[in-house]
């Protein structure tokens, strides 16, 4: 991949992951209207303190892709958290799938510019 390419889609990447997960814990967003199940699975997600969680990995992720140190581990981790938004998205809330689809599009990318730090741990 062309080094400008990536480094435009890891910059991506870490922006949008860095608003995300600030905003777990700034509430600068607002937050869109879900349905019953989605606000149940959402609701258990916040009490359990796994939000948290999940806004920790992505603001580390997120500075880590952004000063390209161990970018490419993060890259490897967030894509836990990138499945699963899109998989509650099109679960529980088809109509917010979008974001999480983007999401999951630039960690691929990422993780495909990342590639050749990867060979050692597939041989």
């Amino acid at each position: 991949m062309n080094s400008k390419v990536f480094t435009v889609l890891r910059l991506l990447l870490s922006v949008f992951i860095l608003v995300f997960g600030v905003n777990k814990f700034a509430n600068f967003l607002p937050m869109p209207e879900l349905n019953p199940e989605a606000g149940a699975y959402f609701g258990a997600l916040s009490s359990s303190k796994t939000l948290a969680l999940v806004g920790i990995i992505e603001i580390v992720a997120g500075l880590a892709l952004l000063l390209n140190k161990f970018g490419a581990l993060l890259a490897l981790i967030l894509m836990s958290i990138s499945v699963n938004a899109v998989l509650f998205h099109a679960v529980l809330d088809p109509a917010g799938i979008a974001g999480a689809a983007v999401l999951l599009i630039l960690n691929i990318a990422v993780l495909y510019g990342y590639k050749d730090k990867y060979k050692p741990l597939l041989n």
